[in-house]
């Protein structure tokens, strides 16, 4: 018995157009998911209409009220009901949807809020009057004169009170705001020369200020520094490397943090595309194969990067949430994001970030004490004793006092030459000059303003890890040829992606032809890698390819031995060193690119300021 298809209706085989009202909601599902959605259309809105303050309010996470404000252009008074008309736009004429220059062009947006919730336009543009619209469920009301000096006010109430089904599945008003926090923050970041406020009114009056961010001056980069250092946090600036390069007209710029400032999870990526926020796989996976040498599987990098090109080098028509972009040539962009990012933690040297310091000195602040009957500030009167010291200590055999009492944990030295100004004493060196070692671990070194505490073992091990990947770099991946080659089964979509990176995979030793069908033949593999399991490797390379778009596994596999090669072949934690091998493995840290951080992303030392110090005592 044929059973009917219950979506089916007897009727079915007759076609209907559905209302606009009806296709506004559909569109609205596509176009506004969330409160979040409603702000971000709502303030590139605002943006494209040339505004150099925006304000957005809010209430009960933007589900009872979302009202933004600018400073831009207007609206006309006759385009008013336009506006609310579906695909109509003022920012593109339809002729070239390849050329897009501004944040909205699809006129999707407001006609789809005001289809699923209460929506009151109030604009003036330059040379009219104010004027103010209302629709509410799709029903629009006619024009009525209002009050408003410049500008725009889209107020939006009631978000989804026409689909009452969809707020069934809005989270809690704690997360819409966050999510709309995050929103406004984005925007921010890719304009420093606007001037934006969040506000949450819940529960009426003025409500309080969530997030602040003015206009910000200076040249491209000193602007967007500043507005990271707002909207990120001042740890994120002082710990991030800029970035600037140019691949076949594509520009990268931004912020890039060091490995030693990484986070548990990716929140503290964004990226951004001709000032458009994305959230792009491919990006993401660049980003973090430029780091994946430096930070464990279970750190992220932290990085604020903007690429801009030609928009026609760029679809960012590929969803109506526009969160999405498809490059003309994916590979230039990726190339680029990974060669720069890998350029800049290069030239950072042996940097680490300032957070390593001040977690250690959180950890070496002293438990607060009981409290003491108050101490009369009057100099004690030292004992007779103690006056004798002090005017032995005065004497010309202070020599004498010093090597009694000294605390010196390295043995005397003979005196030195006087240091010339061609050869600059070695405290006035970025790591400074060795004073001592404890716990046979730990290298004490005296900078110019302060002290270095050097984890030995972990920073020989990222040295020696450093000199074998550059030897493996200069004479190439040995390759062991497999007396039977093993033949892999796979897709046909599989076989052709796979072998679209076989060049690359043959530069690592892994060396792939086709055979035929959906199958490969594996003739050689990296020799470091000893025995493999061929076809679990070519699984997971394409596990990667379809998640990422690129692989990283062979090299990972083939670095991670030579991390361990470097790990066993390092000084060991428990060895007593000389001064001058002390002195010998800061020079070559000063010498390393990425010496900062051990080959799992641990800082391999701590520096200490004086003033800091200072502090911790009580001295300052």
């Amino acid at each position: 018995m044929v059973q009917a298809n219950p979506n089916i209706s007897e009727s079915s085989g007759v076609i209907r157009q559905l209302d606009d009202a009806a296709i506004n909601r559909i569109a609205a599902g596509e176009v506004v998911e969330r409160p979040a959605s409603a702000v971000k259309e709502l303030v590139e809105n605002a943006i494209d209409a040339g505004a150099t303050r925006v304000a957005v309010d809010i209430a009960d996470g933007g589900k009872t009220l979302i009202r933004v404000t600018d400073d831009g252009c207007g609206i006309a008074p006759r385009d008013l009901p336009l506006a609310l008309s579906r695909h109509a736009t003022s920012k593109i004429d339809g002729s070239d949807l390849l050329n897009i220059h501004t944040f909205g062009f699809r006129g999707e947006a407001l006609p789809s809020l005001g289809a699923v919730g209460r929506l009151t336009i109030t604009s003036r543009a330059k040379g009219s009057e104010a004027a103010s619209i209302h629709v509410a469920g799709g029903r629009a009301e006619a024009v009525k004169p209002a009050a408003l000096r410049a500008g725009t006010v889209v107020e939006l109430r009631d978000l989804f009170f026409a689909t009452p089904a969809r707020l069934k599945f809005m989270r809690t008003d704690r997360a819409e705001a966050q999510a709309i926090t995050d929103t406004v923050k984005r925007l921010a970041m890719a304009e420093p020369a606007i001037t934006f406020t969040l506000r949450d009114v819940s529960g009426g009056g003025e409500g309080r200020v969530t997030f602040r961010a003015d206009r910000e001056n200076g040249d491209l980069f000193d602007a967007l520094h500043a507005r990271l250092a707002r909207v990120i946090g001042r740890e994120f600036a002082e710990n991030a490397l800029q970035i600037d390069a140019t691949r076949e007209g594509i520009r990268l710029y931004g912020y890039a943090a060091l490995p030693t400032y990484s986070r548990g999870a990716a929140v503290a990526q964004y990226l951004f595309v001709n000032g458009r926020p994305v959230r792009d796989k491919m990006l993401t996976g660049a980003l973090r194969a430029a780091y994946f040498d430096f930070l464990s599987r279970d750190r992220h990098p932290a990085a604020a990067l903007f690429l801009d090109c030609d928009p026609t080098l760029v679809d960012v028509n590929v969803h109506p949430a526009k969160s999405e972009v498809r490059f003309r040539d994916p590979g230039v962009a990726r190339g680029l994001i990974v060669s720069a990012l890998r350029h800049a933690l290069a030239e950072a040297g042996h940097r680490a970030s300032s957070t390593v310091a001040n977690a250690t000195l959180g950890a070496m602040r002293p438990e607060a004490p009981q409290p003491a009957p108050a101490r009369v500030y009057q100099m004690d009167r030292p004992s007779q004793a103690a006056r004798q010291t002090a005017f032995r200590a005065q004497s010309p055999g202070f020599s004498e006092l010093a090597r009694d009492y000294s605390g010196s944990v390295v043995e005397p030295t003979p005196i030195a030459a006087p240091v010339t100004a061609e050869e600059p004493a070695q405290q006035d060196l970025p790591l400074g000059a060795a004073r001592g070692q404890v716990h046979e671990n730990y290298i004490i070194a005296q900078t110019a303003d302060g002290m270095v505490i050097v984890d030995q073992h972990a920073a020989h091990e990222r040295l020696v890890y450093e000199k074998l990947k550059t030897q493996m770099a200069e004479n190439g991946v040995a390759a062991q040829a497999l007396l039977i080659p093993e033949i892999v089964e796979l897709s046909e979509g599989d076989c052709a992606r796979l072998m679209a990176v076989a060049d690359d995979l043959s530069r690592l030793g892994l060396t792939l032809e086709p055979f035929g069908g959906g199958a490969i033949a594996v003739r050689e593999t990296p020799a470091i890698l000893g025995e493999v399991d061929a076809r679990a490797m070519i699984l997971d390379i394409l596990d990667e390819l379809a998640d990422q778009g690129d692989s990283q596994m062979v090299q990972a596999r083939i670095e991670a031995i030579l991390s361990r090669v470097a790990c066993h072949g390092s000084i060991r934690s428990g060895r007593r060193m000389r001064a001058e091998e002390m002195n010998a493995l800061l020079r070559e840290m000063e010498a390393t690119p990425h010496s900062g951080q051990c080959n799992h992303g641990r800082p391999t030392y701590v520096e200490l300021k004086l003033t800091d110090i200072e502090r911790l005592f009580g001295r300052s």
